[in-house]
């Protein structure tokens, strides 16, 4: 079949390309490389860099390849950050999804699979069902509820068949660790390698569950291809909740102790984690544990070194801004 990947060469997308091209199907990736890297690419998939906020670009590529499916995971998902970049935010997780939707609708594709968050629950009692109502709390969890509404609209109006996923703290091989503002694993593992202290927003009792890619790549990849999972939307993960500060315990133990320090805290949810009962109607359970998972992801970061972040230099909003990213942003403008 052919697959089309959109964000194809960041964390979670490659590995969904590498599970389509190893079941046989043909693949090509969308891609603006803002946050993902072409090494990250299969080989055997056909690569178009452009952006998915172009709808004309789109068009062009849906028009060539005749997608039978659609893996939409292009976006950006830095929920903190989303508050101080609101018109970004929107352009890049809505507008670039809405014309992915177009394309989709005009070319008749077969299925739609569509990545969204845990961010779309906001707050509520934990832990957080698919029948819950969506409440999110920043704009990126908007952002995401807004497309998956919009799926609904589009299958209501012209029949396009969707799947919804809302995985949550994914991390593992590839991850893009010289992002300062998302993946606090990354974060981590990349100032362990530069012998900075991991920094901890608030007191880090803060709980979540984090997930290897293996527990989600193959599970996205594959769900296309079953009719009865269309319509449906699912959370993916781990049901396994950590504390921030129980969770760095473990990452130092596989990467080495260079200490802690603690910053004055964000606006964030304080608990968030998802039940996967209904996943698991369809899918196997949880297999990756967190400490297997971590020193693979150890391992892999060891062999690629650190990599330096770069504090995003577009804010819309200063007002209220986290000052270590106030302080990590003027460093980085810094003649």
């Amino acid at each position: 079949m052919r697959c089309c990947v959109t964000g194809g060469a960041g964390f979670l997308g490659s590995h969904v390309v590498d599970h389509l091209i190893s079941a046989g199907h043909d693949v090509a990736v969308i891609d603006d490389f803002s946050g993902g890297f072409v090494e990250n690419i299969n080989q055997k998939a056909r690569i178009y860099s452009g952006s998915i906020t172009d709808y004309k670009i789109v068009e062009q590529i849906f028009e060539k390849c005749q997608f039978d499916y659609v893996y939409h995971l292009a976006a950006y998902a830095a929920e903190g950050l989303s508050h101080f970049i609101r018109r970004f935010n929107y352009t890049n997780n809505v507008i670039g999804s809405v014309n992915i939707i177009n394309a989709a609708v005009r070319h008749e594709v077969k299925c739609f699979v569509f990545t969204s968050s845990i961010a779309v629950y906001g707050s509520g009692q934990t832990p957080f069902t698919e029948d819950m109502t969506p409440a999110p709390e920043d704009p990126y969890g908007i952002a995401k509820y807004a497309v998956e509404m919009d799926l609904a609209a589009a299958h209501r109006q012209f029949g396009l068949p969707y799947i919804i996923f809302r995985p949550h703290n994914v991390y593992g091989e590839r991850q893009n660790i010289g992002d300062p503002y998302r993946n606090v694993i990354g974060i981590w593992m990349n100032q362990i390698m530069q012998g900075q202290p991991c920094t901890v927003f608030g007191d880090g009792w803060q709980t979540r569950a984090f997930t290897h890619i293996d527990d989600v790549a193959p599970i996205i990849a594959h769900s296309a291809f079953n009719s009865k999972l269309y319509g449906e939307i699912f959370n993916v993960g781990s049901p396994i909740s950590y504390s921030v500060n129980g969770l760095l315990q473990e990452v130092q133990k596989v990467m080495g102790d260079t200490g802690v320090q603690y910053l004055p805290p964000r606006q964030e949810v304080v608990n968030a984690f998802s039940d996967h009962t209904k996943l698991w109607e369809y899918f196997p359970g949880h297999t990756v544990d967190l400490i297997s998972g971590l020193q693979r992801m150890a391992i892999w970061a060891k062999e690629h070194g650190a990599r330096v972040s770069k504090p995003f230099n577009k804010l819309e909003l200063e007002k209220g801004l986290p000052p270590s990213w106030t302080k990590a942003r003027e460093h980085a403008l810094c003649p």
